[in-house]
């Protein structure tokens, strides 16, 4: 917005990525939603609401997977995008968030704006038909969708059909960085570790009633 940098540095451009090596466009497209306005305030709502939703709930404690759910889906994203041309894809991943979040709470009752009741399946639908109606192209949100879907039936669907399995794995080195070891349940403290024999236990069990 300061004009430190424009657009045209950041949008997804395959021709200057592969040949040229701005490597970083395949990050930065992601990162740009348009000129301050209602849309722009629009994605980084929803973005924020629905990022921290998952990250709260179906993946509490499953850092890493939730890291690898971001890199499938921008994979995707960017495959697809080498053959649609399209140059900023933000929104796309925001409507994935939305719709992983929404297929699996399909219980929860949504409210848009007062104006309409639905399942919460049903948002990315009505958040694309918002964006048609503010004039928008559709295509970046039906990207979306489709990455979003095809996440949570390799995710949650197929592995629990008969004759399925687990497909996408989360990589070890992404555990191994994001997610907190499991304490060892054979691990036996030295005494001098155990907190009864820590400076100050004794004096704190003296003082207790």
């Amino acid at each position: 917005q300061l004009e430190f940098i424009t657009p045209f540095q950041l949008y997804f451009n395959p021709d200057l990525i592969f040949r040229k090596f701005q490597i970083w466009r395949l990050i930065t497209n992601f990162l740009f939603f348009g000129p301050l306005g209602f849309s722009f305030f629009f994605n980084m709502i929803f973005l924020y609401r629905y990022c921290r939703m998952l990250e709260e709930g179906s993946f509490r404690g499953r850092t890493a997977d939730f890291v690898f759910m971001f890199l499938f889906g921008g994979f995707l994203m960017t495959l697809f995008g080498l053959f649609a041309s399209l140059f900023f894809l933000g929104q796309a991943f925001t409507i994935m968030l939305v719709y992983v979040w929404s297929r699996r709470n399909p219980y929860i009752r949504m409210n848009f704006f007062g104006l309409l009741n639905f399942q919460a399946p049903f948002l990315p639908w009505v958040l694309m038909g918002f964006s048609l109606l503010l004039g928008n192209s559709i295509i970046i949100d039906l990207l979306g969708i489709a990455v979003g879907h095809i996440y949570y039936f390799l995710e949650d669907v197929f592995p629990n059909q008969p004759g399925g399995k687990k497909l996408l794995l989360t990589p070890g080195f992404l555990k191994m960085v994001f997610d907190t070891p499991e304490e060892d349940p054979n691990y036996n403290p030295l005494p001098e570790d155990q907190p009864e024999n820590q400076p100050g236990a004794q004096d704190q069990n003296q003082q207790r009633p």
